[in-house]
C-alpha cells in the first residue's frame, strides 16, 4: 500500500467557497505532514479539485497520469467523487493508499487549417464542431480511418469519450456509455435528416471532420471550455490520446449509483 505525501489543491476560479475550502484543506494536510505542492509539480502524488466537473476537466487535460479526486461543493457533477461532508474522512483514506484509480480516455484533437497551420488540443469529455447561434445549418464531411462515412448537415457534431456521454452528447440525444468502455461516440446536433443517428466506434479509430461550409460562423470547442473559430476547408482530426486521466475512487459509489443520484432514476 503506497501512501501519498505530496498533494496539490486546485480550487474553482472565482469561487469564494472553493478558495476557503482550499485553504482549509491545505492546513489539514500540513497538520498531517503532507507537503502541499503546485498542480504542475511532477512530485504531486494526488490532485484535490474543489468545485465541480468543469474545474476537474481543466485539470485532467493538463495533468494526465496523476490521480485526481474531485470534491463536489454543491453543483451537479458526474466526475467529482466526494461531497463536502465526507471530505476529510475520504482524504484520510486516500493518503493511506486506500483508494482505487479509474482510467478515463482522453482525446487528442488536431486542427489542420486549410491555410496549412496546425493546432493541437486535448479533451476529456468531448470535441465539438458547432455553428454559432445565428449561423445556418453546417456541412461536415466525416471520415473514419480514411473511409468516407457521412456528410452531416446539422447544427454540429459531438465527438465524445464515454466519460463525456453524460455531458453535451446526452443533451443532444446520445446514449449513456459505461465510462471505461474502449469506444468513442459521434452524436449529431439537430441533424437535418432523422437517419443521422449517434454512432459508436472503437477508440482506436481516427475521426476526421472537414468543414464544407464557407460562409457560416463555426467553432471547435473542447470540453465546453476552450476552442477556436473554424473556416471553410478546415479539418479536425480526433484520436485517442496515449495518456489517460486518472480518477481516484474511494467511497464505493458505482457508475449506476451516480446515474440514479444525478438523473433521479431512483425517485
Amino acid at each position: 500500500m503506497t501512501t501519498i505525501d505530496q498533494v496539490a489543491v486546485v480550487a474553482k476560479p472565482d469561487s469564494e467557497q472553493a478558495a476557503a475550502t482550499a485553504a482549509e484543506v491545505e492546513r489539514w494536510l500540513a497538520d498531517r505532514g503532507v507537503a502541499v505542492v503546485a498542480a504542475s509539480s511532477e512530485r504531486a502524488g494526488l490532485i484535490v479539485v474543489l468545485g465541480g466537473d468543469g474545474t476537474l476537466l481543466s485539470v485532467a487535460r493538463s495533468r494526465p497520469g496523476v490521480p485526481i479526486v474531485g470534491v463536489n461543493l454543491g453543483t451537479l457533477g458526474y466526475l467529482t467523487e466526494i461531497g463536502r461532508d465526507g471530505l476529510y474522512a475520504n482524504l484520510g483514506r486516500i493518503l493511506e493508499g486506500r483508494f482505487e484509480v479509474e482510467e478515463r480516455r482522453l482525446l487528442d484533437v488536431e486542427l489542420q487549417s486549410e491555410a496549412g497551420s496546425v493546432s493541437r488540443y486535448r479533451a476529456l469529455n468531448d470535441a465539438v464542431v458547432h455553428k454559432s447561434a445565428l449561423a445556418r445549418m453546417i456541412h461536415l464531411e466525416v471520415e473514419i480511418d480514411g473511409e468516407p462515412v457521412a456528410v452531416y448537415r446539422t447544427d454540429g457534431l459531438i465527438v465524445s469519450t464515454p466519460t463525456g456521454s453524460t455531458a453535451y452528447s446526452l443533451s443532444a440525444g446520445g446514449p449513456i456509455l459505461y465510462p471505461t468502455l474502449p469506444v468513442v461516440l459521434l452524436t449529431p446536433i439537430s441533424p437535418h435528416t432523422l437517419s443521422m443517428r449517434p454512432v459508436v466506434v472503437p477508440e482506436t479509430s481516427t475521426i476526421a471532420m472537414t468543414l464544407g461550409s464557407r460562409d457560416e460562423e463555426v467553432y471547435l470547442t473542447l470540453d465546453g471550455q476552450e476552442g477556436t473559430r473554424l473556416m471553410g476547408g478546415d479539418r479536425v482530426v480526433v484520436t485517442a490520446a496515449e495518456s489517460k486521466a486518472l480518477l481516484a475512487r474511494v467511497d464505493g459509489q458505482t457508475h449506476y449509483d451516480a446515474l440514479r443520484s444525478k438523473l433521479g432514476w431512483g425517485e
